[in-house]
């Protein structure tokens, strides 16, 4: 690469840092603390994948969604799951109509789903059959009803939030739905200086008050700069190592792996490891991935594709305990 190049890459870079620096500004005036929750979830965004939120009611899950929405200037939708929420209620449905003439004619009208930015607010409280209805769309970007497809815009993200798993009317989401989250990220309740300056920041205004930085154009080109970002054969092989030792079926997995779990993660977590580690990278001012990026992202991108099995829980240990385990042993046999 010429020093031409070189230079224009480093201030692409630049830009690139500058950005998500400026998206973060925003966002801290609405969310107060989540630094952590909010650099995943730009990186998510920006790389293309789906994030689901966990944490209990009124930790500032959906005014993170909505003030999201004004940062990025994307048109924004909000789904309330409830358990008698029907499929159509989410992807829409054909409807009758009259025309001028009066003769009748099918028309579909879009369900809420059609937005760039869709918040699937306590996914876990509808049915299987309706959380069926975003496993299409999730994936592929598009909703197929009555044998016709329709493609949503881009760039297209949902930003789901559930509720732990222990409450009480709440449904497992199914495996193949967990699997196109890029990352799940757990939303902890907030510290006492965080909780005063929440109940300060609601007594001036309940609305967001951020403003737009960015929009979705900005955002794809800043994907299509990410796609570009080198990763070193080492790494990848890294990240792949990572992936393939939680399987305990696999002779290689590591000790922590045959012992605490139940069964592994898919292919997507390690497409999704370095894909998102080429986004970090960048928000980090760097045109390279390192071995840090892989390491910072083994919990969002695995905690919810591994399941770990009764010896694991007999021991008290929690899937992030048994990542950071199986990412610890990887390392060490790696180095």
């Amino acid at each position: 690469m010429s020093n031409m190049e070189n230079l224009k890459e480093i201030e692409r870079v630049k830009i690139f840092s500058e950005k998500v620096a400026k998206v973060k500004s925003e966002l801290s005036k609405d969310v107060v603390g989540q630094a952590e929750i909010i650099e995943n979830v730009i990186i998510a965004i920006v790389a293309g994948g789906n994030v689901l939120l966990e944490g209990v009611p009124g930790v500032g899950k959906t005014r993170l969604v909505r003030s999201l929405g004004r940062v990025l200037s994307l048109p924004f939708s909000r789904i309330q799951f409830t358990p008698d929420l029907m499929p159509s209620d989410v992807t829409g449905t054909n409807i009758v109509e009259k025309d001028e003439n009066g003769k009748l004619n099918t028309k579909f009208r879009k369900g809420p789903i059609f937005a760039n930015l869709v918040l699937a607010d306590e996914i876990n409280r509808a049915t299987p059959k309706t959380q069926s209805a975003m496993l299409e769309v999730m994936q592929e970007h598009k909703v197929t009803v009555a044998n016709t497809s329709y493609q949503i815009a881009e760039p297209f993200f949902v930003l789901a939030t559930e509720n732990p798993i222990e409450q009480d009317g709440t449904y497992p989401l199914p495996e193949a739905q967990m699997d196109r989250f890029m990352f799940k990220l757990i939303v902890n309740f907030p510290s006492d200086d965080e909780l005063i300056n929440i109940v300060k920041m609601t007594q001036v205004t309940m609305a967001e008050t951020a403003e737009a930085v960015i929009n979705g154009e900005e955002i794809l080109d800043m994907r299509k700069l990410a796609a570009s970002v080198p990763v070193i054969d080492e790494i990848v092989s890294y990240a792949v190592r990572i992936v393939s030792n939680t399987h305990p079926e696999l002779p290689a997995s590591t000790a922590s792996t045959k012992k605490y779990v139940k069964y592994g993660a898919s292919p997507r977590a390690a497409q999704g490891l370095i894909t998102a580690a080429k986004v970090r990278a960048l928000m980090q001012g760097r045109y390279n991935v390192s071995y840090e990026d892989i390491d910072a992202l083994a919990c969002p991108v695995l905690r919810h594709r591994i399941k770990i099995n009764y010896t694991a829980i007999n021991e008290k240990l929690g899937v992030d305990d048994v990542v950071s385990m199986i990412v610890k042993e990887t390392k060490k046999v790696t180095k």
